[in-house]
């Protein structure tokens, strides 16, 4: 795909959100883009290999909870894999200091080659399992926004973010179209780890039957300290 029909359906796409790119953001999400398909010859980063699908389903996908998110925050992107939703955050929302968390340190490397090349400030990559990230005493409660995008069910999911959410804070969830069973089965465990959910919005992708939800997570109180559990239990054994 070209500059000018990627430019041409990244502003189509963003004028039915709200969101306007100026030149230098289009330019950077274009050399992301190509970023994303030379390395993925290499390293298994995204089966979506389509400009058009990669626009709508990693970019604009990435940037629908940019409403969420107030100015001149920081924000953690666990598991973010190639870069979503943390780096489409960052090019759009240069106020923001991102911390993208990995456990693979080819994606790692893939992101700093990103963060490099696209001059992007204030954005730092972290290789660790999430388990270790939410004890460490940098890290625990000390963001004010945690988000992931498509990493595990809901009650999981709760343990990875909500240890390092500041009090106050925000955890973002992205997830698919059906909510309400993953919602019940994981209130018992979002109210002992300190969270306490307040908001869920269901919403489609532009111009698509690609629906999604964001569930939002407020962290009322502290965390346990015994949480989360060693790395691999939470996925194993998810709190009831």
């Amino acid at each position: 795909m070209n500059i000018d029909n990627f430019r041409e359906l990244m502003c189509s796409y963003g004028k039915q959100m709200d969101i306007k790119f100026n030149d230098k953001q289009l330019s950077q999400f274009y050399e992301y883009m190509n970023l994303l398909l030379e390395w993925n010859e290499k390293i298994n980063l995204t089966a979506i290999i389509e400009p058009e699908e990669i626009i709508l389903k990693h970019f604009i996908d990435s940037l629908t909870i940019n409403k969420y998110i107030e100015k001149n925050k920081s924000i953690a992107d666990v598991g973010t894999g190639a870069g979503f939703p943390g780096i489409p955050l960052k090019i759009y929302r240069p106020d923001l200091n991102v911390t993208l968390v990995d456990s693979l340190n080819k994606r790692i490397n893939f992101l700093n080659e990103v963060i490099f090349k696209l001059e992007l400030k204030d954005i730092n990559t972290v290789h660790s399992r999430i388990e270790d990230f939410g004890k460490d005493k940098k890290y625990r409660e000390s963001f004010d926004y945690v988000t992931a995008r498509a990493v595990a069910n809901l009650t999981t999911l709760s343990e990875y973010l909500i240890p390092i959410s500041k009090v106050d804070g925000k955890c973002i969830c992205m997830k698919g179209n059906d909510v309400k069973e993953e919602i019940k089965d994981s209130e018992k465990a979002i109210n002992l780890l300190g969270g306490n959910i307040t908001k869920v919005d269901e919403f489609k992708l532009p111009n698509s039957d690609i629906y999604r939800n964001v569930i939002i997570i407020d962290k009322i109180k502290n965390t346990p300290s015994k949480y989360p559990r060693k790395a691999g239990i939470p996925s194993k054994e998810p709190l009831k």
